[in-house]
């Protein structure tokens, strides 16, 4: 590709959380309007970019479901008539931004619902089969989508027009693109060079492939939640984190964000809930997520301890109500913005592991910027620990996530975690 971009994070970015929301079960209505009635509270958690799963008419030839999946697209340019009107859509977008918040949608470039608008208007933007039928994506049980066809010139500017269209209509603040990596990324280096001369948008692309950050502010950390997965189970031990750490220090600058997560909506659907992939490290894992370098997600039920995989062709729901996590999330995301080392991209500090004198069992992450440091303990194993840090550098007084009291700390100490235990000690 010629004339790469360096891609320019709006300054919200800098220190922002970001929070999925399934429309659909989020509220017993699964409205728009419904869901605006939670916006006091999420702003009140901490979450700066609230990312609204597809809002577009879902396809009824070849139907999963009931409802079918959001995934499959009848119409980019019309919203889903089960969650509201465009003014009901307007309405919301515009709450969003009065409480102080930005939205970005849904966008799924790579495939359509059988009987979207574009099938009779431009089949020649669809990719064919021998037969010279449509086809549904290789490799996945994707029977009720089709794949488009992106050497199709007419349909790249098709697609840009109508994302720009979104932008000037609604003034949303960005997408998140379904899986990006099927797309060219030539493509979307124009979508992010047109995009901005609209507005300072934000791309979120579901791959984790670095070419994807010459065009997208941020890509998926799949290998630590993946990586994270595996300790918890028992499957591997601690020096699996330290492994990541090392290549995205080696490997990435930091200015590419990528976004760190325990779940999402494909994984409560499909792979079960955080309590039943990570059992007793759900919290610790969560908690890591806000250590490393990267964006926190918080899936939509998250913060209130969500228990059950949300049905994804039907109508299921969020149950409601109190949860340790939501105070443990409201205070991550207040530490996240208190403290710049752990800000985003090149607003905040590489994360630096430090060598332990148990590092199949525990991690220890630090990261300093001018002068605002953070020392991060985690033990990922179900056996309590003591031990002693190698490194010396993060000697001094420090303030207790867990205890919220002062601490001094001896470079040469002992340390103890419990089980699955961890701490976080800042200092500014």
């Amino acid at each position: 590709m010629k004339n790469l971009p360096n891609v320019q994070h709006p300054a919200w970015v800098k220190d922002a959380v970001i929070y999925e929301v399934n429309v659909r079960q989020f509220t017993p209505e699964g409205t728009f309007r419904a869901f605006e009635a939670h916006l006091p509270r999420l702003k009140e958690l901490g979450v700066d970019i609230l990312w609204l799963m597809p809002i577009h008419p879902i396809g009824e030839q070849n139907r999963k479901g009931t409802l079918g999946s959001y995934y499959a697209v009848k119409d980019y340019r019309a919203i889903n008539p089960e969650f509201g009107d465009a003014d009901d859509f307007r309405h919301l977008v515009d709450a969003i931004h009065e409480a102080g918040m930005k939205v970005i949608i849904d966008w799924v470039g790579n495939h359509t619902s059988w009987d979207n608008v574009l099938t009779k208007e431009h089949p020649e933007w669809y990719k064919h089969d021998y037969k010279g039928d449509f086809i549904p994506p290789i490799g996945w049980d994707w029977s009720d989508v089709i794949v488009l066809d992106y050497e199709q010139q007419g349909l790249q500017k098709y697609m840009l027009e109508t994302m720009e269209y979104w932008i000037d209509e609604f003034e949303i603040d960005g997408y998140r693109c379904d899986v990006a990596g099927y797309v060219p990324t030539d493509f979307w280096v124009e979508v992010r060079r047109a995009l901005e001369d609209i507005k300072d948008v934000f791309l979120l692309a579901e791959w984790d492939d670095r070419a994807m950050h010459y065009a997208f502010d941020m890509t998926y950390a799949w290998e630590l939640e993946e990586a994270m997965q595996q300790v918890a189970q028992g499957k591997k031990d601690a020096t699996a984190i330290n492994a990541y750490i090392a290549k995205v220090i080696n490997s990435t600058r930091l200015t590419e964000i990528q976004m760190t997560h325990t779940t999402n909506h494909d994984k409560n659907s499909w792979e079960g809930t955080v309590f039943e992939r990570f059992g007793m490290a759900a919290e610790t894992f969560a908690v890591l997520t806000y250590a490393m370098e990267g964006m926190p997600l918080i899936y939509g039920g998250q913060e209130v301890g969500l228990k059950k995989p949300l049905a994804f062709f039907e109508k299921d729901q969020i149950s409601w109500g109190d949860h340790p996590f939501n105070s443990l999330y409201a205070r991550l995301n207040k530490l996240k913005k208190d403290n710049p080392a752990l800000w985003n991209g090149e607003w905040g500090a590489r994360m630096l592991p430090l060598k332990t004198s148990n590092p199949s069992q525990v991690n220890v992450i630090y990261r300093e910027k001018e002068g605002n440091r953070v020392l991060a303990l985690f033990n990922c194993s179900p056996d309590p620990v003591t031990f002693t840090i190698s490194d010396k550098l993060f000697g001094g007084t420090y303030k207790s996530f867990k205890g919220r009291n002062t601490v001094e700390l001896d470079e040469s100490e002992e340390m103890q975690l419990g089980a699955w235990g961890y701490e976080i000690y800042t200092a500014r």
